[in-house]
């Protein structure tokens, strides 16, 4: 084979390669899908978004989770503290108020001093005690010195016990006026006593001002305990029957107990009384009006999914739910919103991926399609 015979069997192998690749290249560009640029609707009802508009529509996603409680309805309640939980304290002498050391709404402690109080009282029980000290040293000495000459056979013993028995006499004698004077936290040298906190709480009452006087029948201070409170709600009668102690309520972030469910309907308000516990919180002060809501079991397969997530679609309730080609409306069956989430019956499963922040772009990109 000749130069010239080699050169035109390499020139038509090169067109032909040249050909091949023009036509694999036009022929693969025609046969790749386009890239989405915008939310198109796909087959099984999806919003196909990119990934680049989903975060500019600042979509965000929520796993569905299974509800073990059912929101149903929210009552007018109003705080009070439980039996027990409110002490008033006492003057327990007459006298006048020398100082005051809290006012109302002050927290205090156990055994914390409230008030001191100048008091004549005091210091006749501060003289009494002292002379009942002074006759007990006497009776015990006299007792000691008889009931040596008895054992030394010189007097009868009738006359040792009876020197015994007024000592003991005596001895019981100081040991009362000195109990009474610890109880009021007496102070015999000043003449005062101090109040103090029976418990830990609040001061929800304060009627004691410096100078002024006290007695025995008047209480200047009311504590309530601050770590447990009570809920006084209006059931409606619907709900009688329906809502049991042992149901849970919510305040807020605060989670109580149902503890009593009346069994008579007001005439006027056609309501029955509901009492539960509640815990302490900045929201919990006695005689607060607020609302409660109240909880029973949740149905079998009910999820619980946060309320930002349901939507209205043609005049049906859906939510987005993420899926391999998008975002797809799903009609779902509400049960009830409370605290920020929602109760759906049905329409999604627990671990579905709902969307929660965004659904009203996807909203508006639906109902254009």
């Amino acid at each position: 084979m000749d130069t010239r015979q080699k050169i035109a069997i390499g020139g038509i192998a090169a067109a032909a390669l040249a050909g091949a690749t023009v036509w694999w290249n036009s022929d693969y560009k025609a046969a790749a899908p386009p890239e989405p640029t915008e939310a198109s609707p796909r087959r099984d009802g999806a919003l196909a978004v990119p990934a680049g508009q989903s975060r500019q529509l600042g979509i965000q996603l929520q796993s569905a989770v299974m509800a073990t409680e059912a929101p149903l309805g929210d009552l007018p309640a109003i705080i009070v503290p439980p039996p027990g939980a409110r002490v008033a304290v006492a003057a327990s002498l007459p006298g006048v108020v020398m100082r005051t050391m809290v006012v109302q709404g002050d927290s205090v402690r156990q055994g914390q001093a409230l008030a001191v109080i100048s008091s004549r009282d005091v210091l006749s029980l501060s003289g009494d005690l002292t002379r009942a000290g002074a006759r007990l040293g006497v009776a015990q000495a006299n007792a000691g010195r008889l009931s040596q000459l008895d054992r030394e056979g010189i007097i009868a013993g009738t006359r040792a016990d009876e020197a015994r028995a007024l000592a003991a006499e005596a001895r019981a004698d100081v040991s009362e006026k000195s109990r009474i004077l610890r109880m009021v936290n007496g102070h015999g040298g000043s003449g005062t006593y101090t109040l103090v906190a029976p418990i830990a709480g609040r001061v929800t009452g304060a009627t004691i001002q410096v100078g002024s006087p006290v007695d025995g029948t008047t209480a200047p201070y009311v504590i309530d305990a601050i770590d447990r409170y009570e809920v006084e709600a209006q059931l409606p009668e619907r709900l009688v029957g329906t809502v049991h102690p042992g149901m849970s309520i919510r305040l807020g972030t605060l989670r109580g107990k149902v503890t009593a469910v009346g069994t008579t309907v007001d005439p006027a308000t056609r309501s029955a009384m509901l009492k539960a516990t509640l815990p302490a919180g900045s929201a919990v002060v006695a005689g607060r009006a607020t609302s409660i809501s109240v909880f029973g079991p949740a149905p079998a397969g009910a999820v619980s999914v946060p309320s930002s997530a349901v939507t209205n679609l043609d005049g049906h309730d859906i939510v987005f739910v993420s899926t391999a080609n998008g975002f797809a409306p799903r009609k779902v069956a509400s049960g009830g919103s409370s605290g920020g989430m929602t109760l759906l019956l049905s329409g999604i499963r627990a671990g579905e991926r709902v969307v929660t922040t965004g659904t009203s772009a996807l909203k508006a990109l639906a109902q254009a399609r």
